[in-house]
Protein backbone atom coordinates (compact mmCIF):
# COMPACT_ATOMS: atom_id res chain seq x y z
CA UNK A 1 0.00 0.00 0.00
CA UNK A 2 1.71 3.59 -1.04
CA UNK A 3 2.05 6.14 1.19
CA UNK A 4 0.82 9.49 -0.43
CA UNK A 5 0.95 12.04 2.59
CA UNK A 6 3.47 14.65 1.64
CA UNK A 7 2.81 14.23 -1.73
CA UNK A 8 0.74 15.82 -4.25
CA UNK A 9 -2.68 14.19 -4.48
CA UNK A 10 -3.15 12.80 -7.36
CA UNK A 11 -5.27 14.49 -9.70
CA UNK A 12 -8.19 13.09 -12.26
CA UNK A 13 -11.21 14.13 -14.42
CA UNK A 14 -14.01 12.08 -14.80
CA UNK A 15 -17.97 11.75 -14.29
CA UNK A 16 -19.21 12.68 -10.64
CA UNK A 17 -22.77 13.11 -9.97
CA UNK A 18 -23.36 16.52 -7.54
CA UNK A 19 -26.60 17.74 -5.44
CA UNK A 20 -27.75 14.42 -5.54
CA UNK A 21 -28.80 13.77 -8.92
CA UNK A 22 -26.55 16.20 -11.38
CA UNK A 23 -24.13 14.91 -13.68
CA UNK A 24 -20.79 16.32 -14.18
CA UNK A 25 -18.84 15.32 -16.92
CA UNK A 26 -15.24 16.77 -15.84
CA UNK A 27 -14.70 16.65 -12.28
CA UNK A 28 -12.03 17.36 -10.88
CA UNK A 29 -9.82 17.83 -7.54
CA UNK A 30 -8.47 20.75 -8.81
CA UNK A 31 -11.12 23.21 -8.31
CA UNK A 32 -10.61 22.90 -4.80
CA UNK A 33 -6.76 24.17 -5.11
CA UNK A 34 -6.13 26.96 -3.56
CA UNK A 35 -9.75 27.12 -2.35
CA UNK A 36 -10.60 24.14 -0.05
CA UNK A 37 -9.52 21.25 2.16
CA UNK A 38 -10.75 18.20 0.79
CA UNK A 39 -11.57 14.82 2.55
CA UNK A 40 -11.62 12.34 -0.72
CA UNK A 41 -12.60 9.04 0.39
CA UNK A 42 -13.47 5.73 -1.50
CA UNK A 43 -15.99 3.13 -0.90
CA UNK A 44 -16.04 -0.11 -2.19
CA UNK A 45 -19.67 -0.34 -4.05
CA UNK A 46 -23.03 1.36 -4.22
CA UNK A 47 -25.62 -0.49 -2.68
CA UNK A 48 -24.00 -2.30 -0.37
CA UNK A 49 -24.21 -2.80 3.12
CA UNK A 50 -21.30 -1.06 5.13
CA UNK A 51 -21.22 1.64 2.70
CA UNK A 52 -24.52 3.87 3.27
CA UNK A 53 -23.38 3.98 6.29
CA UNK A 54 -20.26 5.94 5.76
CA UNK A 55 -21.72 8.08 3.34
CA UNK A 56 -24.52 9.35 5.30
CA UNK A 57 -22.43 9.76 8.43
CA UNK A 58 -20.21 12.14 6.00
CA UNK A 59 -23.79 13.62 5.35
CA UNK A 60 -25.61 14.32 8.83
CA UNK A 61 -21.71 15.89 9.50
CA UNK A 62 -21.17 17.93 6.07
CA UNK A 63 -22.40 21.51 7.69
CA UNK A 64 -19.05 20.54 10.44
CA UNK A 65 -16.66 19.89 7.11
CA UNK A 66 -18.15 23.26 5.63
CA UNK A 67 -18.02 25.51 8.43
CA UNK A 68 -14.25 24.19 8.33
CA UNK A 69 -13.84 25.17 4.60
CA UNK A 70 -13.64 21.22 3.69
CA UNK A 71 -15.47 19.82 0.60
CA UNK A 72 -16.56 16.33 1.27
CA UNK A 73 -15.73 14.11 -2.08
CA UNK A 74 -16.72 10.14 -2.30
CA UNK A 75 -15.78 7.99 -5.08
CA UNK A 76 -16.56 4.01 -5.81
CA UNK A 77 -15.74 1.95 -8.64
CA UNK A 78 -20.07 2.13 -9.77
CA UNK A 79 -20.73 3.96 -12.70
CA UNK A 80 -22.78 7.37 -12.76
CA UNK A 81 -25.86 5.56 -13.70
CA UNK A 82 -25.72 3.41 -10.69
CA UNK A 83 -24.23 6.66 -8.43
CA UNK A 84 -27.56 8.39 -9.94
CA UNK A 85 -30.09 5.32 -8.88
CA UNK A 86 -28.50 5.11 -5.56
CA UNK A 87 -29.06 8.87 -4.44
CA UNK A 88 -32.51 8.37 -5.79
CA UNK A 89 -33.15 5.52 -3.73
CA UNK A 90 -34.78 6.16 -0.31
CA UNK A 91 -32.59 5.59 3.02
CA UNK A 92 -35.28 3.00 3.90
CA UNK A 93 -34.91 1.08 0.71
CA UNK A 94 -31.20 0.96 0.86
CA UNK A 95 -30.63 4.25 -0.93
CA UNK A 96 -28.51 7.39 0.16
CA UNK A 97 -31.53 9.61 -0.84
CA UNK A 98 -30.67 13.56 0.70
CA UNK A 99 -26.79 12.84 0.15
CA UNK A 100 -25.44 15.86 -1.87
CA UNK A 101 -22.00 15.85 -1.86
CA UNK A 102 -20.12 14.62 -4.78
CA UNK A 103 -19.63 10.75 -5.99
CA UNK A 104 -16.93 10.32 -8.59
CA UNK A 105 -17.40 7.00 -10.81
CA UNK A 106 -14.12 5.86 -11.18
CA UNK A 107 -15.88 3.02 -13.63
CA UNK A 108 -12.10 2.51 -14.92
CA UNK A 109 -10.74 1.73 -11.29
CA UNK A 110 -7.50 4.06 -12.62
CA UNK A 111 -8.41 6.49 -9.93
CA UNK A 112 -8.20 3.58 -6.79
CA UNK A 113 -4.94 2.81 -8.59
CA UNK A 114 -3.50 6.36 -8.92
CA UNK A 115 -4.27 6.54 -4.96
CA UNK A 116 -3.07 2.83 -4.40
CA UNK A 117 -6.23 1.33 -2.99
CA UNK A 118 -7.49 -0.60 -5.45
CA UNK A 119 -8.16 -3.85 -3.49
CA UNK A 120 -6.24 -6.12 -5.87
CA UNK A 121 -3.82 -6.05 -8.98
CA UNK A 122 -4.11 -6.87 -13.00
CA UNK A 123 -1.69 -9.46 -14.11
CA UNK A 124 -1.23 -10.87 -17.94
CA UNK A 125 -0.80 -14.09 -18.44
CA UNK A 126 1.50 -14.81 -21.43
CA UNK A 127 0.92 -18.08 -22.39
CA UNK A 128 -3.06 -17.41 -22.61
CA UNK A 129 -2.65 -14.25 -23.86
CA UNK A 130 -5.63 -12.92 -21.31
CA UNK A 131 -5.32 -10.19 -18.51
CA UNK A 132 -6.65 -11.23 -15.00
CA UNK A 133 -7.34 -9.34 -12.03
CA UNK A 134 -6.43 -11.02 -8.93
CA UNK A 135 -8.24 -10.35 -5.67
CA UNK A 136 -11.58 -8.11 -5.07
CA UNK A 137 -11.93 -5.01 -8.56
CA UNK A 138 -13.16 -2.77 -5.80
CA UNK A 139 -11.58 0.12 -3.45
CA UNK A 140 -10.35 -0.25 0.13
CA UNK A 141 -11.77 2.22 2.33
CA UNK A 142 -8.95 4.89 2.15
CA UNK A 143 -9.80 8.27 3.16
CA UNK A 144 -7.09 11.22 1.89
CA UNK A 145 -7.14 15.01 4.06
CA UNK A 146 -5.86 17.31 1.42
CA UNK A 147 -5.05 20.53 2.30
CA UNK A 148 -5.57 23.78 -0.09
CA UNK A 149 -1.76 23.60 -1.84
CA UNK A 150 -3.52 20.07 -2.91
CA UNK A 151 -0.85 17.88 -0.46
CA UNK A 152 -1.91 15.19 1.41
CA UNK A 153 -1.74 15.56 4.98
CA UNK A 154 -3.22 12.39 6.50
CA UNK A 155 -4.95 9.07 5.07
CA UNK A 156 -6.18 5.86 6.37
CA UNK A 157 -7.15 2.81 4.67
CA UNK A 158 -9.73 0.36 6.09
CA UNK A 159 -10.10 -3.52 4.59
CA UNK A 160 -13.51 -3.65 3.26
CA UNK A 161 -15.53 -4.77 5.73
CA UNK A 162 -14.13 -2.36 8.70
CA UNK A 163 -16.64 0.97 8.58
CA UNK A 164 -14.64 4.66 9.15
CA UNK A 165 -15.29 7.23 12.14
CA UNK A 166 -16.43 10.39 10.72
CA UNK A 167 -15.97 12.59 14.25
CA UNK A 168 -12.45 10.93 13.53
CA UNK A 169 -11.50 12.75 10.38
CA UNK A 170 -13.54 15.74 11.79
CA UNK A 171 -10.67 15.75 14.60
CA UNK A 172 -7.95 15.15 11.94
CA UNK A 173 -9.14 18.15 9.95
CA UNK A 174 -9.18 20.23 13.85
CA UNK A 175 -5.67 19.36 14.32
CA UNK A 176 -4.41 20.02 10.73
CA UNK A 177 -5.69 23.38 10.62
CA UNK A 178 -4.73 24.10 14.37
CA UNK A 179 -1.43 22.97 13.20
CA UNK A 180 -1.24 25.03 10.35
CA UNK A 181 -2.46 28.17 12.22
CA UNK A 182 -0.66 28.14 15.57
CA UNK A 183 2.75 26.30 14.12
CA UNK A 184 2.35 23.59 17.56
CA UNK A 185 2.05 19.86 16.82
CA UNK A 186 -1.26 18.17 18.08
CA UNK A 187 -0.48 15.17 20.86
CA UNK A 188 -2.14 11.73 21.18
CA UNK A 189 -6.07 12.25 21.14
CA UNK A 190 -5.49 15.70 20.86
CA UNK A 191 -8.93 18.00 20.52
CA UNK A 192 -9.73 21.33 20.46
CA UNK A 193 -9.11 23.70 22.93
CA UNK A 194 -7.03 21.11 24.61
CA UNK A 195 -3.22 22.20 25.04
CA UNK A 196 -0.81 21.78 21.79
CA UNK A 197 3.16 20.98 21.96
CA UNK A 198 5.32 23.51 21.25
CA UNK A 199 8.32 22.01 18.56
CA UNK A 200 11.02 22.18 20.87
CA UNK A 201 12.67 20.16 23.63
CA UNK A 202 11.33 22.62 26.69
CA UNK A 203 7.54 22.18 24.87
CA UNK A 204 7.39 18.70 25.24
CA UNK A 205 8.97 18.28 28.43
CA UNK A 206 6.49 20.76 29.48
CA UNK A 207 3.78 19.06 28.21
CA UNK A 208 4.44 15.66 29.61
CA UNK A 209 5.14 17.65 33.13
CA UNK A 210 1.71 18.69 32.85
CA UNK A 211 0.30 15.45 31.66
Amino acid sequence: MGVLVGKKAPLFEEIAVINGGEFVEKFTLEQYIGKKYVVFFFYPMDFTFVCPTEILAFQKKLPEFEKRDVAVVGCSIDSKHVHWAWLNTEVKKGGIKGVTFPLVADLSKTIAENYDVLAGEYDFDEETNQTTFDGNPVAYRGLFLIDKQGIVRHQVVNDIPLGRSVNEVIRMVDALQFSEEHGEVCPADWQPGQEAIEETHEGIANYMASH
